[in-house]
C-alpha cells in the first residue's frame, strides 16, 4: 500500500512527496484478519528493512533535510509527538 501526499517545498518552487509505504508482510494480514489494525503502525516501524516506512518517518526526513518546512509538515502527520520526536524536538511545544 502507497499513500502519498504533496507539500510546498522549502529549498525553491514546487512541491515535495511524502510517502507511507507499508508491505503486506503475513505478519500484517494477520493483524488485519484479527482486526487488531491499531497495532498496524509498530509494524510498519519494524518492518524497516522491508522498505515500509510511517508517514511521519519520511515528513520527518524531508524536514531535516530541508526539502519541507516543520509547520508544513506538522499538518500532515498522523502523530503529533511521534513527529516531534523523530524529527528531534521532543518536549518543544
Amino acid at each position: 500500500m502507497v499513500c502519498q501526499t504533496l507539500l510546498p517545498r522549502a529549498d525553491g518552487p514546487g512541491r515535495a512527496v511524502a510517502v507511507e509505504l507499508m508491505v503486506a508482510t503475513p505478519a500484517i494480514r494477520n493483524l488485519v484478519r484479527e482486526g487488531k489494525t491499531h497495532q498496524i503502525h509498530t509494524s510498519m516501524q519494524a518492518g524497516a528493512s522491508l522498505g515500509m516506512q510511517s508517514m511521519d518517518q519520511h515528513l520527518a526526513e524531508l524536514v531535516k533535510a530541508g526539502t519541507v518546512g516543520f509547520d508544513d509538515a506538522v499538518e500532515m502527520c498522523h502523530s503529533y509527538e511521534e513527529f516531534n520526536r523523530l524529527c528531534g524536538r521532543a518536549g518543544r511545544a
